[in-house]
């Protein structure tokens, strides 16, 4: 076979990256270029056929419920009692309004499913705050950023629902995976910020702690929001309902909430709201739709198998061979954005780990952390072009800005890969133990 059709599609993709053409066409070009090339033993209708099997997924269908659940939740209002409740929590503390972007994206990791949607939220709201209070853009833009990482972790995420349908692994195990790591990775952001912002002054909302009275109530009126990842953690647990069904049952527990618990969403908001879910859930399933024919041509031309044997011969250690997987994933996070990695490396990756006994919620926790921390990192982070384009910050401003916070987040990365039970502490306490897949 000659270069041109082994090496062409793949050479064709990189250009398109180049141009800064989008992932999804780029990938979807590349892949018809592939059946185009190969018409004489490949019927060029396959490259349809494949792009449609790539959404025939009964897993798949929590990724539109979800999406739909964290759209309804920010139109009832949710949003505002978040913010409060996390003013409560560290209005106190220096730097308080990049330490509330913080407590605001954990808190809305486990109501949104979406860090490109809470970078959105968090830039909008408190980022044109910071910079109104004296904050410079940079670290706006990078704070609101890196705090939309821990909605990848923090249940119900869309990253770890599109890996453990590619990985063919259990959601419900995953979901409660991402939860300590999660929570590690706000801890981090916390103290980093707490450095940056007692050197540059950045001074707090309040000049005394909440009162107990404050607290409760705010704890209170965010209460509601709050129990949903409760109710899919009970729920999948006990066998209530499946995983894939669980979106189903948000989507109608966020509907009681907004209707009669909080009374801030009614009948006219719905249309504006399923419009909205749609858009979302569109974007995401049709780049799944090109990666499928993406992948087809990988695994026609054994890329996969080339890719797992290169690793193989590397080393045989656990750790190690994270480890380099880590680097690898590092290198290319900064070409690929993270959602399309996803999608392209997961099944090439799968037979590695397997093949040296890393468990797969173990490593699809290490690989959803690597790949969204590329969302932060120049030139293509999709998280750092959402803030900078709101608060109008240059990337070479951000990219001086983002170097501590990403120090900070490769050396949690490092304690991840090294440390399992940090990720299957509770899914084996929630689940009970799993044999290594």
């Amino acid at each position: 076979m000659s270069f041109i059709h082994l090496a062409g599609p793949s050479l064709l993709v990189a250009a398109l990256f180049m141009l800064a053409t989008p992932i999804t066409w780029a990938m979807a070009i590349g892949a018809l270029s592939f059946f185009l090339l190969n018409m004489d033993s490949i019927p060029l209708s396959n490259f349809a056929q494949e792009m449609a099997e790539g959404s025939q997924s009964i897993s798949l269908l929590a990724l539109p419920l979800f999406v739909l659940a964290g759209c309804i939740m920010n139109g009832s209002g949710i949003t505002r009692r978040l913010i409060n409740l996390a003013d409560v929590l560290v209005g106190h503390m220096t730097g308080a309004l990049a330490q509330m972007c913080t407590v605001l994206g954990t808190l809305l990791g486990g109501v949104t499913a979406s860090a490109n949607a809470d970078a959105a939220m968090l830039a909008k709201t408190l980022g044109t705050q910071m910079v109104d209070r004296g904050y410079s853009r940079a670290f706006a833009a990078v704070i609101t950023s890196s705090a939309a990482i821990i909605t990848s972790l923090i249940p119900p995420s869309i990253g770890l629902i599109i890996y453990g349908f590619l990985a063919e692994t259990s959601i419900g195990r995953l979901f409660a995976a991402g939860v300590v790591p999660g929570l590690v990775l706000a801890g981090g952001l916390m103290v980093t910020t707490h450095i940056v912002a007692r050197r540059r002054g950045y001074k707090p909302l309040r000049q005394e702690k909440a009162t107990r009275a404050e607290g409760i109530k705010a704890l209170v009126d965010g209460l509601w929001a709050l129990s949903i990842p409760i109710v899919i953690f009970v729920g999948t647990r006990y066998g209530l309902f499946t995983t894939t069904e669980s979106g189903a049952i948000v989507v109608l527990y966020v509907l009681g909430i907004a209707v009669f618990a909080y009374r801030e969403f009614s009948i006219r908001d719905i249309p504006e709201v399923l419009a909205e879910a749609v858009r979302d859930t569109s974007t995401v399933m049709i780049m799944i739709c090109a990666a499928a024919a993406f992948g087809f041509y990988l695994a026609w031309e054994e890329v996969p198998q080339g890719m797992s044997g290169w690793l193989a011969g590397a080393t045989q250690n656990p750790l190690l061979m994270l480890l380099l997987i880590n680097v690898v994933l590092i290198i290319l996070g900064t070409a690929i954005e993270g959602s399309a990695a996803t999608i392209i490396l997961t099944p090439m990756l799968i037979p590695v780990i397997d093949d040296v006994g890393i468990d797969r919620v173990h490593f699809g926790i290490v690989f959803i952390t690597n790949l969204t921390i590329a969302g932060i990192t120049p030139p293509v982070g999709g998280l750092m072009y959402i803030a900078s384009q709101v608060l109008k910050v240059p990337m070479a401003e951000y990219a001086r800005e983002v170097l501590p916070y990403l120090a900070m987040m490769l050396v949690l990365l490092v304690i991840l890969s090294a440390v399992p039970q940090i990720s299957l502490w509770l899914p084996n306490l929630i689940y009970g133990a799993a044999a290594v897949q």
